[in-house]
């Protein structure tokens, strides 16, 4: 199946001003992501702040262009297209917020809200428009009453079905969820992600997940990318990466997921230090002065993701002919 959505290497830096005297300094945000999504199946990127997710949601979105890289919507390259071209593809990606009511306007309808992509980017008429929004209410479980409220007379569950009804009026062929669910009630949550999937069934919209919640991303997630200062440190399924991950990273992330099962025995791995600044990042692999199992070659060498084990991963630690980690 042909990628609906594909990215080459996406680097992306941003210069700071330290002081009237110093020279500006350069942030290293994203260090060459790669990766490649189809048609009706959900990527979850996850990592601990300040990893480089949010700026990738933003590269894709087409808020901002990366400093260096592709970034294909059905084959085409809208990093360095025309501005035509990226106004056409711009509505073939939309994105859902963690903030249901901060990114509704509050003193607009909510059916006005649904319209307003239909008026923008469309020569439809004000009751194909109409028409059109309930149409999309009804798939998101809102009932026709609600047209005409406020943003304020919703719940935060409601709310978030009205970002996310706004996001698919214009049919787009991706969504990128940036921590849709974070901000709901546990009850709320559930709904709102089979919510989701049932809606990604339907249209066969591709979603990019965003999320540092692992136990909803082995829910809802066919693939998962995990992220580290701005690299991708492990891909695979998400039964590969759930059963069997290789990253040290990768595990210590999944250990502090919780367990239902109380009897259950797990392994806590505590990473020590803090995440380093993207000001300097450290030479090597970038995760070496936090990893137990570093070694003289991680502190000179940066890894290249690799086909190990199923999944792709940057780690020298990692045997190719093993699914144990190698020695040190």
């Amino acid at each position: 199946m042909t990628a609906v959505l594909e990215a080459r290497a996406l680097k992306r830096d941003y210069q700071v001003k330290r002081g009237l005297f110093s020279e500006p300094a350069a942030v290293k945000a994203l260090a060459g992501v790669s990766f490649s999504l189809e048609s009706g199946k959900t990527l979850a990127i996850v990592g601990e702040s300040g990893s480089g997710k949010s700026t990738l949601a933003r590269l894709l979105t087409l808020i901002e262009v990366p400093t260096a890289g592709a970034l294909l919507i059905d084959g085409e390259d809208v990093a360095h297209a025309d501005a035509a071209t990226r106004g056409r593809l711009r509505r073939e990606i939309q994105m859902v917020f963690q903030n249901p009511y901060g990114s509704l306007n509050p003193r607009q309808k909510i059916g006005k809200a649904l319209e307003e992509p239909l008026l923008v980017n469309t020569s439809l008429r004000a009751k194909e428009r109409e028409a059109a929004a309930r149409d999309m209410m009804r798939k998101v479980g809102l009932r026709p009453e609600f047209y005409d409220r406020y943003p304020h007379m919703f719940s935060g569950g409601q709310r978030q079905r009205i970002a996310i009804a706004r996001a698919l009026m214009l049919k787009p062929k991706i969504l990128v969820l940036d921590e849709p669910v974070s901000a709901l009630d546990v009850s709320i949550r559930a709904q709102v992600l089979n919510l989701l999937a049932a809606l990604q069934e339907e249209l066969q919209v591709a979603y990019v997940f965003i999320s540092h919640d692992l136990s909803v991303v082995r829910h809802i997630a066919d693939r998962v990318m995990v992220v580290y200062l701005g690299h991708a440190v492990e891909t695979g399924s998400r039964d590969a990466i759930f059963s069997a991950p290789q990253h040290p990273y990768t595990r210590a992330l999944l250990s502090a997921t919780p367990v239902a099962d109380p009897q259950a025995k797990k392994e806590r791995i505590i990473l020590s230090g803090e995440l380093p600044s993207p000001f300097n990042p450290p030479r090597g692999c970038s995760f070496h002065p936090r990893c137990p199992l570093a070694f003289d070659r991680c502190r000179v060498e940066e890894p290249p993701l690799d086909v190990k084990q199923g999944r792709e991963v940057a780690c020298w630690a990692v045997a190719a002919d093993s699914i144990d980690l190698a020695p040190c």
